[in-house]
């Protein structure tokens, strides 16, 4: 069994999210707000962004740029969203 993180506040959530491929970051973020908040309160939340796939090429390359993700100039739309969700 893997070493428990003591930073990680609903372990299950995060194992989840891990195996459906989240960054570590990101699960852990989700976890410890399902474990603060309630996992139906963090389920409701969320923005009204459009999903990547229906963002144009620049709008990607922008966000990659406000999240300081480097090599994304000369990617595909297609890599450019897995570069985006992946970060």
């Amino acid at each position: 069994m893997p070493q428990r993180n003591s930073s990680i506040k609903d372990e299950k959530v995060y194992r989840a999210l891990r195996r459906g491929g989240a960054s570590e970051q990101k699960a852990a973020r989700i976890a410890n707000a399902s474990a603060r908040d309630g996992r139906s309160a963090v389920g409701r939340r969320g923005g009204d962004a459009e999903p990547y796939d229906e963002w144009t090429v620049p709008e990607l390359r922008k966000r990659a740029k406000e999240l300081g993700i480097s090599g994304y100039s000369g990617k595909r739309k297609g890599e450019l969203i897995s570069m985006l969700r992946n970060s």
